[in-house]
């Protein structure tokens, strides 16, 4: 006794297929996705809606806006805040690099030292840390210059030592230092231990190495983390204002609290905000470019 079925049914397209029919003539029906249109048409309504109220609203006071957007005291403050950003990154990664390599050292003492650092600037808020340079001179009267645990030679008063501007720039770097050494430290675990190997293998110098071989190669996964870590940076800056210096947000405080425009003053904050960082993300892409030679095609 035998078992008999019915032959599978082949699709038409499969049937076409073996029929010889070309791919010009085969019909191809795009997939359709009506959720995706039904998300795109919901997202332009309320983009749509948002823009009219920020148009129409009269409470935006778009004319006050104009009026203090390049006021004299607003450029003012404007520098003083890119001042701030560009001290506090310059010593900020210039330590945070002696703190990464300390860490990556084989003496067990370095490393501890500056994973202590480390430990210590991450967990302490950034605001304290400004108060405690704001009031050095409350902790320390006077500095004295000699013999480690012996006398002194010199000394002389710290009131005057450390000004609201050099506290503001103190707190921000050794604040950005702790951040920068883990950004360093990732990049150059990054690069294979092959590459130093190799060149080591060939008599070339230690710094020299980490200069020409090493870096290079890191900075295309430090870069990313590093440029996240400035702009941060940049729109920190406005914790100073407890310290009074007058960066762009105690500055747009000071002026809405003579006038009471306060929506059309932060919107001043806002755009300034808005277009150095948008200036920052456009440097930060061509110098990833730059560092990406060679290694994308």
């Amino acid at each position: 006794m035998s078992l008999t079925s019915d032959p599978p049914i082949d699709p038409p397209a499969v049937k076409e297929a073996r029929s010889g029919a070309g791919p010009d003539e085969l019909t191809v029906v795009p997939v359709r996705h009506p959720w995706r249109w039904v998300a795109i048409a919901a997202t332009a309504v309320l983009l749509a809606q948002f823009l009219n109220g920020l148009i129409t609203n009269p409470g935006w006071e778009w004319d006050v806006f104009a009026q203090f957007f390049t006021a004299p005291t607003i450029l003012k403050a404007v520098w003083i805040t890119l001042q701030l950003t560009f001290y506090g990154t310059a010593i900020g990664f210039a330590l945070g690099i002696v703190l990464a390599f300390m860490r990556l050292s084989a003496s067990g003492f370095l490393r501890t030292v500056a994973y202590g650092y480390i430990w210590a600037f991450r967990s302490i808020p950034l605001i304290v840390q400004l108060l405690f340079w704001f009031n050095f001179a409350y902790l320390y009267e006077e500095l004295t210059f000699g013999i480690p645990f012996g006398p002194g030679f010199f000394a002389f008063d710290t009131m005057n030592l450390v000004g609201a501007m050099s506290a503001a720039v103190l707190g921000l770097a050794l604040h950005q230092a702790a951040y920068a050494a883990e950004i360093v430290r990732g990049g150059v675990l990054a690069v294979g231990s092959g590459q130093s190997e190799a060149a080591a293998a060939l008599g070339i110098p230690k710094f020299r190495q980490l200069r020409r071989i090493v870096l290079p190669q890191a900075m295309r996964s430090i870069l990313p983390n590093a440029a996240n870590e400035i702009i941060s940076l940049f729109k920190g800056t406005s914790i100073v204002s407890v310290m009074a210096i007058g960066e762009l947000f105690y500055q747009v405080q000071v002026v809405y609290g003579r006038n009471g425009r306060v929506v059309p003053l932060l919107m001043v904050a806002t755009v300034w905000y808005i277009l150095l960082t948008t200036a920052l993300s456009v440097l930060q892409h061509y110098v990833e470019r730059h560092y990406a030679k060679g290694a994308v095609r």
